[in-house]
């Protein structure tokens, strides 16, 4: 076996990972779009929402299994079957023209996505020594927030020229690339596909495409068309003959995968990562389809939550049974434990910051949707180069001490923000304020993958790595859903002791009010993650070689 080039599969993951965030806010501008193509008003833009939560609920509810897989087997193969399930998802997206169909391959994309985070940094476990991860773990943790930067101007850009199908053919083709470049730079040698197997993907996921993109040329025709007919009282193209053979084809591949892959999967502990998964998958659906304007739980919440209690009760269960249990025996200790919590920290304090200051912007500067989104790229670039800055730090200082002067930071600029109002935007500091604020989450990025790749033992870096990117994921949705509840809970009162209801100033103050107790929630969030993040240690304990 030939050796890997560790920076060109690095540049080769992380360009994926990047792709993969920006596919995370890439729908922002082409959702109404997206509705219009699949046939969902705009009046119920309710219909929509499983368009983004179910991109959010594939890359979550799959990391813990996908962490494990990446423990398990060569981490090279794992970013190619993640490419591979962003590539099908991509296209399936393209080719969609009812809901359900569109869903799907969010799902699918989502499935991919979340996949290569993981690898990607139990990748720069295993290649690089732990005085030396740092840097790289900087670029991985920069270029997935790029991707948050990346997403709308790219979808933006997109959308000037061509529909909104482009933005996921080119999603397809570019998850292509970057798995020939995988394969090219990462020195595992490939092993031969099983020709069955193989034809018949082939052949399921071609009938699938045709079936889909239903070709005017053979719809029309007399001889070919009858199996583009479809049944009695539906509409959807796969409610044909076609439609029927493509579902057939994708289960017996399905069927036939599972069987070849069973035996891993059996190790990686099927049975928790689906009770586990599960659990993840409900709290993201519950908070995620939330309307923070009115609630804090969906309208699934009320049946999901308890689910997700009962699914994390049993994985809990099986997890002290099983004799190789999903997430390794003794894993979530020492200073993993404490990078768990400081990373769902982490995101409670990134996700204020993207929906509440396009929202401030719209209250305060500008009522149009892209000019209020501008305003929030003073903190986005910030927080890849606050990334990049806090990897190579950690060559000379802690994790601890890296992570907590950030979070220190980020603290301090929230705080600040809870006292902008009109006018405020406006001004030179409030652009340093953001800066700062991007830049502090960003600086403590590294140092938490850092600590828990540290006390994880070699064969677990992407069981951790995964746990860690989940922890983010989940403080991201139900921190926000939290603090938005006790904001409009803040705005009712405010709105209440406004004598006139025609008084406009009064009304944009009072709307302000839930934005500030998002800030300030954030700003709390931020203070408690710096001093937890001197559990991850103060004092560095490896020496530079």
């Amino acid at each position: 076996m030939r050796s890997p080039a560790p920076r060109a599969l690095l540049t080769t993951a992380a360009i994926a990972v990047s792709l993969a965030a920006a596919d995370t806010y890439v729908v922002v501008l082409a959702l109404t779009d997206m509705m219009d193509g699949v046939g969902v008003s705009l009046d119920a833009l309710q219909k929509a929402t499983p368009i983004v939560s179910g991109f959010l609920l594939g890359y979550v509810a799959v990391l813990p299994l996908i962490g494990r897989l990446a423990d398990l087997l060569d981490r090279q193969r794992v970013l190619l079957a993640c490419l591979a399930l962003f590539v099908i998802g991509s296209g399936l997206t393209a080719l969609a023209t009812d809901l359900p169909v569109l869903v799907t391959g969010r799902v699918i994309q989502g499935l991919g996505g979340g996949g290569l985070v993981p690898a990607t940094l139990a990748i720069v476990g295993a290649l690089w020594p732990p005085e030396r991860r740092g840097l790289p773990l900087g670029v991985v943790g920069a270029v997935q927030e790029l991707g948050s930067v990346l997403g709308p101007l790219l979808g933006a850009l997109i959308l000037a020229v061509a529909d909104w199908r482009a933005i996921f053919w080119l999603n397809a083709a570019a998850g292509i690339i970057l798995a020939v470049a995988v394969a090219a730079v990462g020195g595992a040698p490939l092993t031969r596909p099983r020709p069955v197997p193989t034809a018949l993907a082939v052949l399921a996921l071609a009938v699938t495409a045709l079936a889909l993109a239903a070709p005017e040329a053979l719809v029309t025709s007399v001889s070919l068309g009858v199996p583009f007919i479809n049944f009695d009282g539906t509409t959807a193209r796969l409610a044909t003959p076609i439609g029927v053979l493509a579902l057939a084809l994708c289960a017996l591949t399905a069927a036939v995968l599972l069987r070849q892959v069973w035996p891993v999967l059996r190790r990686a502990d099927l049975l928790g990562a689906l009770l586990l998964g599960g659990a993840l998958g409900c709290v993201v659906l519950t908070f995620a389809s939330a309307n923070p304007e009115k609630e804090v739980v969906g309208s699934l919440g009320l049946g999901l939550l308890p689910i997700a209690a009962v699914l994390a009760a049993a994985y809990l269960v099986h997890h002290r049974r099983a004799a190789n249990p999903l997430v390794p025996a003794g894993l979530v200790r020492g200073r993993t434990r404490w990078a768990l919590i400081v990373s769902a920290l982490v995101g409670v304090a990134l996700v204020s910051v993207v929906v509440d200051v396009p929202l401030l912007a719209r209250l305060v500067q500008s009522e149009n949707q892209t000019e209020a989104a501008l305003v929030l790229v003073r903190f986005l670039v910030a927080v890849p180069v606050g990334a990049l800055l806090g990897g190579w730090s950690l060559r000379y200082l802690s994790d601890g001490l890296v992570a907590a002067v950030g979070l220190a930071l980020a603290s301090a600029g929230l705080f600040i923000m809870t006292g902008w109002a009109r006018g405020s935007l406006a001004t030179v500091s409030s652009v340093v304020v953001l800066a700062m604020v991007g830049f502090g989450v960003g600086l403590a990025l590294a140092p938490v993958n850092n600590a828990a790749l540290a006390d994880a033992p070699q064969e677990a870096h992407g069981t951790a790595s995964a746990l860690i990117v989940v922890a983010r994921m989940v403080g991201m949705v139900v921190g926000l859903a939290l603090l938005t509840a006790i904001g409009l809970h803040a705005f009712y009162e405010a709105v209440d002791g406004i004598a006139d209801i025609n008084d406009r100033e009064g009304l944009v103050d009072a709307a302000l009010v839930p934005v500030h107790w998002v800030f300030r929630g954030a700003a709390i969030a931020a203070a408690a993650g710096a001093l937890l993040a001197l559990q991850l240690g103060t004092a560095r304990r490896l020496s530079r070689e």
